[in-house]
C-alpha cells in the first residue's frame, strides 16, 4: 500500500493559497508526466510542493551520487518506477576505471523497507552484480520492468534469477552492458506458466540461447509488442517467431545471412508481410541484398530503422528505403558511403534523426562518408533535427548548406574522425562551421565539436547558444578563453564534458557562478593542475570535485576531473585512485 499521508488541520486548510482540494490537485498532477515539469511545479508554493511529493510515482536521477537514497526516499514517499544514471558518459570511451563505483545494491537496500511496491528500475552506466539482481528478484514481488544500458558487472546468471522469480515480468531490456555471458540457458528459466511479457531485448548477447526455450516464449506471451534477439537467431527461426507473434511493433532480427531454399525464403516473406504493426526495425547482422527484398511488405509503416549492425552498401540501402515511407530516424554504418545517403535524402522526407557510425574505428584506406553525404540528406530531409555523423573529412561551407536546409536542429553531434583536422579544401580551422550551426539554429540543445578549433568557435557558442544543455569537446581550443565563453555565455548549460584541449586552471575556476546549476563537468587530458580543483572545492564546497589518479607519479596534474553539485555532499564508497577534494 502507498505511504499514508497525514492531512492538513482545519485551520492550515484555511491558510492555504491553492484553490483545489488536496486529493484534485493530486489527481491532477498524476497527468503530468514530465520530470522537469513535475519539478516545475514543486515550485510553485508550498502545497503545489506537497501534492507533487505525494502523488509522483516515478523518478529520474541522471547522477547516481547527486543525491542518496536516503534523501530521495524522504522527499517521495510513493515511487514505483526509477530510472538511475551512473558513470559519466567518457566511460563509454574507456576513460573511467572499470571499479570507479555506481553501484546499484546501496539503493537497493534502502528500497526494500521504503518502497516495497518497486515496479521499474532502469539503469545506465551503473554497477550491478548477479547479487544485486537476487536481491532484486526476490525482494519486490510486484516487480515488472528491468532495463539495463551500458551497466557492468553481472552475468547471465542474474538474468536467470529474474527470469525465474519476478513473475509479473513484462519488461526485460539488456542493452550494450558488459556482461559475462555465461551461455543462453537463462531463457529457459522463465515459469512455463508466465504469460506477462510485453519487451525482450538480448540483442547483444552473444552465445547461442535455446531456441526452444525462446520460441515458448514468445508463444505465451500474447502482449509481448518488442522482440530483439541476437546474431545467432538464423532467419528459419526469426520466420518461427515472427509466426508466434505477428502483433509485434518492434523487431531486431538475428543473423540476416543463411542457406535458404526458395520455399523457406517464401515462407520468411510471407511472415513478414502478416507484421502489419512494426514501426521499428534493427538487427540484420550480415545482411545481403538475396534476402532483404523479403523486409519488404512490414516497411510502410517503419518510423525507425537501426541499421548500425548491418554493413550495407549503398545500393542494398538505395533499395530498402523506398519501400519505408513513414521513416523518422535512421541509423546507419559508413559503409552506405555518400552514394547511400544520397537514396536518404531522395527516400526520406518525413527523416528527423540521422545517425552514421563508423564502420572501423580508425580511418585508412577509402570508404566510408564525407560532407557530400550529409548535404545530400539535408537537401530532402528538412525536417531534420538530430544528428551523430562520423565522418572522414568536412568543410565550413558544407555545414552552413546543412543548416541553411534544416535549421530546426536540436542535435548537432560531428565526429571528423581525424582530431584536429581542418577544412580540407581551405585548409582553414572548422571554425565557422560551428559558428553556422550556433547562428542558424536557435533550438539548438546539444553540440559535439571536432576538427582543427580555435577558442573562436567557443566564442561563436558562448555568443549564440542560448538554449545550449549539453557540449562535448575533444581535441580543441587555443586558450583558457575557450571555456570560458561558454560559461559565460550559455545560460542553460547543464553537461560540459571536455576531453585533450588546452584549458586549465583559469578556464576551470571561471565557472564558479555556473556549477552549481550545471549537472556535470567532465575534463581530462587538460592543463588543469591539483591546486587549481584544491581551490574550486574550497570555493563552492557544496560541489563536489573528485580527481581520478590513475599515475601516483606526478602530483601537481588533475589528469581526470569530475565536477558535479550533490546534495547528499561527498560520496562514500570512493575507491582509493578518486580524491575528493
Amino acid at each position: 500500500m502507498a505511504s499514508k499521508r497525514k492531512r492538513d488541520s482545519p485551520e492550515e486548510k484555511e491558510k492555504r493559497v491553492s484553490p483545489f482540494p488536496d486529493e484534485v490537485l493530486e489527481r491532477v498532477l498524476g497527468f503530468v508526466k514530465s520530470h522537469k515539469d513535475r519539478s516545475s511545479v514543486s515550485l510553485v508554493c508550498k502545497d503545489w510542493y506537497s501534492a507533487e511529493r505525494w502523488s509522483r510515482t516515478h523518478v529520474f536521477i541522471g547522477n547516481c551520487y547527486s543525491v542518496s537514497p536516503e534523501i530521495l526516499v524522504g522527499r517521495f514517499p510513493n515511487i514505483r518506477s526509477v530510472t538511475l544514471k551512473g558513470k559519466p558518459r567518457f566511460s563509454d570511451f574507456n576513460l573511467v576505471p572499470s571499479n570507479w563505483g555506481a553501484d546499484i545494491q546501496s539503493w537497493l537496500d534502502v528500497f526494500v523497507s521504503a518502497y516495497p511496491h518497486l515496479e521499474e528500475l532502469r539503469l545506465k552506466r551503473m554497477t550491478v552484480t548477479d547479487e544485486s539482481l537476487d536481491f532484486l528478484a526476490h525482494s519486490f514481488p510486484n516487480f515488472k520492468a528491468l532495463s539495463l544500458v551500458s551497466c557492468d558487472g553481472f552475468s547471465t546468471d542474474g538474468l536467470a534469477t529474474i527470469a525465474a522469480y519476478c513473475k509479473n515480468l513484462t519488461e526485460l531490456d539488456i542493452l550494450e552492458n558488459g556482461i559475462e555471458d555465461l551461455g543462453g540457458g537463462w531463457l529457459s528459466c522463465f515459469p512455463e506458466n508466465f504469460t506477462s511479457l510485453e519487451i525482450l531485448n538480448f540483442a547483444n548477447l552473444n552465445s547461442e540461447v535455446s531456441f526452444d526455450s525462446l520460441e515458448r516464449l514468445v508463444a505465451r506471451c500474447k502482449s509481448l509488442k518488442v522482440l530483439k534477439a541476437n546474431k545467432n537467431v538464423t532467419l528459419e527461426q526469426l520466420q518461427r517467431l515472427l509466426s508466434r507473434a505477428p502483433q509485434l511493433m518492434e523487431l531486431g532480427t538475428g543473423s540476416f545471412s543463411q542457406d535458404f531454399s526458395f520455399l523457406q525464403y517464401e515462407e520468411l516473406k510471407k511472415a513478414f508481410n502478416n507484421c502489419r504493426n512494426l514501426h521499428t526495425l534493427s538487427g540484420l547482422w550480415e545482411a545481403t541484398s538475396l534476402y532483404l527484398p523479403a523486409l519488404y511488405p512490414a516497411c510502410a509503416n517503419l518510423t525507425f530503422l537501426n541499421l548500425s549492425y548491418a554493413a550495407l552498401q549503398s545500393a542494398e540501402l538505395a533499395k530498402l528505403l523506398p519501400n519505408c515511407p513513414l521513416l523518422q530516424r535512421l541509423w546507419v554504418l559508413d559503409t552506405v558511403e555518400d552514394k547511400g545517403l544520397e537514396a536518404v535524402g531522395s527516400s526520406c522526407p518525413l527523416l528527423e534523426e540521422l545517425r552514421v557510425f563508423p564502420a572501423e574505428p580508425v580511418v585508412g584506406g577509402g570508404g566510408g562518408v564525407t560532407e557530400s553525404g550529409l548535404v545530400a540528406v539535408s537537401r530532402g530531409c528538412h525536417k531534420l533535427h538530430y544528428t551523430l555523423y562520423f565522418c572522414r573529412q568536412m568543410t565550413n561551407a558544407a555545414v552552413a548548406t546543412v543548416v541553411q536546409n534544416c535549421p530546426d536542429f536540436t542535435h548537432f553531434r560531428l565526429c571528423i574522425m581525424n582530431p584536429c583536422q581542418p577544412d580540407y579544401l581551405t585548409n582553414e580551422s572548422m571554425d565557422e562551421a560551428f559558428g553556422s550551426v550556433v547562428k542558424t539554429c536557435t533550438k539548438l540543445q546539444r553540440l559535439a565539436v571536432s576538427g582543427l578549433l580555435t577558442d573562436l568557435t567557443f566564442e561563436y557558442i558562448g555568443r549564440y547558444a542560448k538554449n545550449l544543455e549539453t557540449l562535448s569537446v575533444a581535441f580543441a581550443g587555443s586558450s583558457d578563453r575557450g571555456m570560458q565563453c561558454v560559461l559565460e555565455g550559455c545560460p542553460k548549460l547543464r553537461k560540459l564534458e571536455i576531453r585533450d584541449s588546452p584549458f586549465g586552471n583559469a578556464a576551470l575556476l571561471s565557472g564558479l557562478e555556473r556549477y552549481e546549476s550545471m549537472r556535470s563537468l567532465w575534463m581530462s587530458a587538460c592543463n588543469v593542475t591539483m591546486n587549481g580543483c584544491r581551490l574550486l572545492a574550497r570555493e563552492m564546497p557544496r560541489l563536489n570535485v573528485e580527481v581520478i589518479k590513475e599515475d601516483e607519479s606526478d602530483d601537481t596534474q588533475a589528469e581526470k576531473v569530475y565536477v558535479y553539485r550533490s546534495v547528499a555532499g561527498p560520496r562514500r564508497d570512493a575507491p582509493p585512485f578518486v580524491l575528493t577534494l
